[in-house]
């Protein structure tokens, strides 16, 4: 069996949890079968189990395009380049919607079986329209049309199941539950400090720690916010970059610099580090912190609880079904508007309440450590990359016996 991988992000071109995702299951899958991954990007290597084919648009004239509709076209030609070439693959399993149109081409095309992972879904990112206009359109029209003619789905999470179910036409015995996983050898703690040196974070202080791109999503601006409200002497260390758009950034810009005036313990790396320096950040962190007003599954969790840190969250999607209140970490409430399931309805409330939370867990390091183990056990039990792939894999069988009959 061979399964052909289309997706966005791969390494070195990594910046969200569905990259992630791709890296590691396909790893694992490479055991297991033979997989090709076709990304966006000039990627190439050809192991014997693993190929890794990128490609690009950056030929494609987008004189005189809008700005928000140059990423849309260049996806586009992106995923028609992708399916161009010899195609051998048994199965196609696709990741975001920005690899998509490649799924649904391949199984117009060729014929080929087709899988989409829903990492995330665009009826509850309306925000992305900030980012893309009237492409945000697009992006929708293609989920919606891959999703519903998959052959299988995968949720990351069971609210994600229950969501694809609500937004999507789709039988729901294609829709299967498989989670995100954790290279548990990886993400361990480490007593390497080099890279708190690099970044001025005091190793002898305790610190709250966010890990994530500057998006409406991950609830960044939320967790700023709350700084006024943390014990002053709780260290901050926000690793964010990548913003979507202008806007926001400046945004997080504007926010950050205005705390900073009141205290000098705030320390922002604007930047995606390495995975390294992240799991040393991990290692070190008295809590880690999750404010995402919106998260399908939340890797970030897991790989700060691999890392033995409690987690404080938002009480939100697959979150929910990760982080274990009281006993891994605290979730915390996001009241939500029901026409308006994107934007919390009072998020200075949310703001205060993550801070408490952050507040109570560091007066108690006794309370931290323990919830630290606890994860740490979570994380081995339920997200294993290697049972995941193994999942997958009979996910893949069972289509191609049904498709046979």
């Amino acid at each position: 069996m061979k399964v052909l991988f289309y997706t966005r992000e791969y390494p070195p071109n990594v910046y969200g949890g569905a990259g992630v995702h791709v890296e590691y299951l396909a790893r694992e899958l490479a055991h297991l079968m033979e997989v090709e991954v076709r990304c966006f990007g000039d990627q190439q290597s050809n192991d014997e189990q693993l190929r890794v084919l990128g490609f690009n648009a950056d030929s494609f004239s987008l004189d005189n395009t809008k700005n928000e509709l140059a990423p849309i076209f260049k996806t586009l030609n992106t995923c028609i380049q992708m399916n161009t070439g010899v195609m051998t693959a048994d199965i196609v399993h696709c990741h975001t919607w920005y690899a998509q149109f490649a799924g649904i081409l391949s199984k117009l095309c060729y014929g080929t079986p087709l899988v989409v992972t829903t990492h995330s879904l665009e009826p509850l990112r309306p925000w992305k329209r900030e980012q893309l206009g009237r492409g945000y359109d697009t992006s929708s029209w293609i989920e919606k049309t891959a999703i519903e003619m998959a052959d299988a789905v995968i949720a990351v999470s069971q609210e994600t199941k229950q969501d694809v179910l609500k937004y999507f036409d789709v039988d729901e015995k294609k829709v299967s539950v498989v989670y995100n996983g954790i290279d548990l050898d990886e993400y361990n703690v480490t007593s390497d400090r080099s890279a708190l040196d690099k970044y001025g974070v005091d190793p002898s202080k305790p610190f709250v720690l966010f890990v994530g791109r500057i998006t409406r999503q991950k609830g960044i601006i939320h967790l700023v916010n709350a700084i006024q409200y943390l014990h002053p002497d709780t260290q901050v260390v926000l690793c964010a970059g990548a913003p979507d758009t202008e806007e926001i950034g400046r945004e997080m810009k504007q926010r950050v610099e205005e705390v900073q005036k009141n205290r000098s313990n705030v320390i922002w790396i604007a930047e995606m580090i390495s995975k390294k320096e992240v799991i040393q950040l991990y290692s070190h962190a008295a809590v880690f912190c999750c404010p995402s007003i919106y998260e399908p599954f939340g890797i970030i969790n897991i790989e700060a609880m691999a890392c033995k840190t409690a987690v404080v969250a938002s009480s939100v999607g697959g979150i929910k079904e990760v982080v274990v209140h009281g006993e891994t970490g605290f979730l915390v409430p996001l009241e939500q508007e029901k026409m308006a399931p994107f934007e919390a309805s009072h998020p200075d409330k949310f703001s205060r309440d993550m801070a408490a939370a952050i507040n109570q867990l560091m007066a108690d390091e006794q309370l931290r450590t323990a919830m630290g183990i606890k994860g740490r056990e979570r994380v081995e039990k339920y997200f294993d990359w290697k049972a995941i792939a193994k999942q997958t894999e009979r996910l893949y069988k069972t289509i191609l016996s049904d498709d046979k009959r």
